[in-house]
């Protein structure tokens, strides 16, 4: 199990170095220079000296490779260093914008475990054969559907036709009901189609048989010992779906006007603020990673043949 956790703690740590610089990377191939784009107004009186000083304080002047081994020291150290945009610490952005993200995210994450419950269960209980099909279809035309496509679609509907939720000055709750569904629904079409043919699989097992033999009746050995067994390939798919999730949070946070971390980088992108940036990218990295190391050590714990193959392996 120790040799399991350091290869997984291993894997970890490339992924975050190559998501480190693969971001580096891309920024510094971004056409300008975010220094000049915020002071060269003339309106703002800099003279070329202010300039350059402001650029050896940002370290924009020095050569990429000094640049990258300097940005890569810092992060070490938890240093995100400052905003070109507003002159703060970038760990004051974060800290302004991450629990927003949280909340949508941690929400969304729950509805949509409950509508992939849902789908699946009701796909799998329906006595009617083309209900099964369309319910079972319905997760591979969700997943189709581009996530700001859904996020207008619910406010045209539930808002401007229904009336169930007000888009106009909602309360703090009622102002998440869209965007956590938005984010929501991409999401559950998978969770739903892995789960959905994760109980067909189960249930084909010889345990299911003679639990039917037994007297139990098809929604009770489902529930006893289907669900249970069905969730573990669930789990491991959702700790990758997390990806999606924080690519939906930016097409989601600016659809619906939400202060967070996809709207504070659509911003960075649209100013080049090249340090707010790289600093998403790596929290987004670090949680992608933590959530996946967390995914994988509870499921070696919950299924010991997951242990054994990848001991064998290791």
């Amino acid at each position: 199990m120790t040799t399991i956790v350091l290869h997984r703690l291993g894997q970890a740590v490339l992924v975050l170095w190559a998501a480190f610089t693969l971001s580096f990377l891309l920024v510094q191939m971004m056409p300008g220079d975010a220094v000049l784009i915020r002071f060269l107004d003339p309106n703002m009186g800099m003279t070329p000296e202010d300039i350059a000083r402001i650029r050896a304080f940002y370290g924009s002047d020095q050569p990429v490779v000094q640049q990258y081994v300097f940005t890569a020291w810092s992060f070490l150290r938890g240093d995100f260093g400052y905003s070109v945009q507003s002159g703060v610490p970038v760990w004051d952005e974060i800290a302004l914008n991450l629990p927003p993200t949280l909340t949508l995210a941690g929400l969304a994450v729950l509805v949509a475990g409950a509508l992939a419950v849902v789908l699946a269960w009701a796909a799998t209980l329906s006595p009617f054969g083309w209900l099964r099909h369309a319910l079972g279809a319905l997760p591979a035309v969700m997943i189709s559907l581009p996530v700001f496509w859904i996020g207008i679609m619910l406010v045209q509907v539930v808002s401007f036709r229904l009336g169930w939720v007000s888009v106009i000055a909602p309360g703090p709750w009622e102002r998440l009901v869209l965007p956590v569904l938005t984010l929501a629904l991409p999401i559950a079409a998978p969770l739903a189609r892995v789960l959905l043919s994760s109980i067909e699989r189960i249930e084909r097992q010889a345990f299911v048989t003679v639990a039917r033999a037994k007297g139990l009746s098809r929604q009770a050995t489902l529930w006893r010992h289907v669900l249970g067994n069905a969730a573990l390939p669930v789990l491991a798919v959702g700790g990758l779906l997390l990806g999606e999730l924080v690519a939906g949070a930016v097409v989601t946070e600016t659809v619906f006007g939400m202060n967070g971390l996809g709207r504070l980088a659509e911003r960075s992108v649209r100013t080049q603020d090249i340090a707010v940036l790289q600093a998403i990218v790596v929290i987004s990295a670090l949680g992608f990673v933590l959530v996946n190391l967390a995914v994988d050590l509870v499921s070696i714990v919950l299924d010991p043949r997951i242990r054994r193959t990848r001991e064998a392996l290791a």
